[in-house]
């Protein structure tokens, strides 16, 4: 009985502390304009990997990861893997999660979770039509992604993406880049 109920302090204070990480994150958007998505995102051609060209800060990204990817798979039971990736220059950090896509989106909102129950926004803001590039974001501005196929762009793609990036709100000073170099 005893060892049940520390299990369960255990776990109230992990999903309390989960829950204060999330909630103190800041908002990085400066526009009050409600975002938008795109109308709809065809899953098997997004599924695949992604290189991290911008971020805003958040609590779960380290400074030090050089190279950042995503990988998106489709599970068995419909719903999708992805496998965030930090490569540092001592060491390789992934992170698993399961995604939900959001009914009557069109695919382009996700639910996405890394630590179960809790689930977060993952919404498709633009893509491009051959879906080599992605802007993704949530709807309150504290967390927003350049995700690209290659791991470098040409300087005028990254200028133009990062243009939108600011339509939607977010300022070039706060975008993190990682160097995409390991």
């Amino acid at each position: 009985m005893l060892i049940m109920r520390k299990f369960k302090y255990l776990c109230f204070l992990s999903a309390a502390l989960i829950l204060s990480a999330c909630a103190n994150q800041p908002v990085y958007r400066v526009s009050g304009e409600p975002v938008k998505t795109v109308t709809s995102v065809d899953l098997n051609q997004y599924l695949g990997q992604w290189y991290e060209i911008y971020r805003v800060p958040n609590w779960f990204e380290d400074d030090d990861c050089r190279t950042v990817t995503a990988q998106y798979s489709l599970r068995p039971d419909g719903h999708i893997k992805v496998v965030n990736t930090c490569l540092t220059a001592n060491k390789k950090k992934q992170a698993e999660a399961i995604a939900k896509v959001v009914e009557g989106s069109n695919n382009a909102k996700l639910k996405v979770s890394f630590f179960r129950p809790f689930y977060g926004d993952y919404w498709i803001l633009d893509l491009a039509q051959d879906y080599s590039w992605v802007l993704v974001g949530e709807p309150t501005g504290k967390y927003f992604w350049i995700l690209a196929r290659e791991r470098t762009l040409k300087p005028e793609l990254e200028n133009s993406l990062i243009a939108k990036a600011e339509k939607l709100g977010f300022q070039r000073k706060d975008l993190i880049k990682p160097k995409n170099d390991l």
